[in-house]
């Protein structure tokens, strides 16, 4: 069955420019004069995964996002934390606007993109225990709920990390549809291996579950929360105000 797809285009506000799917929603940005940093606050909630691991063994592992967007994880991912990084997505159109307008650099040895549905992708062997950190970030084109979201769809993913793997994923808002998601997340993962975000502004949660379930110590976290920040500029001290075990 040929799926319908929504046309990709970009428009720039001050010095940031925006992805849309068809619609005024916002599926992605850049600051022009940035464009390897992450812009929104809930795409630097997605990397929550380096509080997690050794910041020393990270240019080492394996990231993987799931949804394209704008390619902000991608960039970050690749050319600040030099890892090696695979993202998947659906729309030829969004990984050929990436190239075009968001500075998404050329396939290397360690960069792919794959032009794929995720919830086939992900189920490909070769794939199967090799993820780091797994970024999930699937909506519509009127980014409503999750296109992805089964039980069946989150064991797949656990699937694919490794033993001290976590996931990131964006559930937008804390209404039925955040609750329901989250129950199916803690139900593959385990109560005790999954925390979540307090809701950003825009009303977006990033629920992080890990492949085992650890509880770092609080000073651990700390020390690792201030390298982050002082390594990549990302604002990790802040974000241990606002994130905390579901258990």
């Amino acid at each position: 069955m040929k799926v319908s797809l929504p046309e990709v285009n970009f428009s720039d506000w001050g010095d940031v420019r925006y992805l849309h799917l068809g619609t005024e929603w916002v599926q992605g940005s850049m600051k022009l004069d940035a464009p390897f940093d992450i812009e929104l606050e809930y795409v630097q909630r997605m990397m929550a995964w380096l509080l997690f691991v050794d910041p020393a063994s990270v240019a080492k592992r394996h990231a993987m996002q799931l949804g394209l967007g704008a390619a902000s994880l991608t960039k970050f991912c690749r050319k600040q934390l030099r890892m090696r990084t695979t993202a998947i997505e659906l729309n030829p159109q969004v990984v050929a606007a990436c190239r075009g307008w968001f500075k998404l650099p050329a396939d290397d040895a360690k960069l792919q993109i794959v032009v794929a549905d995720a919830a086939t992708e992900i189920r490909q062997p070769q794939w199967l225990g090799t993820v780091d950190a797994l970024q999930v970030d699937l909506y519509d084109h009127e980014a409503a709920a999750p296109v992805l979201d089964s039980e069946d769809f989150y064991a797949d993913c656990r699937g694919l990390l490794t033993e001290d793997g976590c996931m990131t994923v964006n559930l937008f808002g804390r209404s039925s549809s955040y609750e329901r998601s989250l129950a199916k997340i803690v139900s593959v993962f385990g109560e005790e291996a999954v925390w979540a975000f307090k809701p950003t502004r825009e009303g977006n949660t990033v629920v992080l579950a890990q492949r085992e379930a650890s509880q770092p110590k609080r000073p651990v976290l700390a020390d690792r929360a201030q390298t982050i920040q002082t390594r990549w500029s990302l604002p990790a001290p802040k974000w241990l105000r606002v994130f905390k075990p579901v258990a």
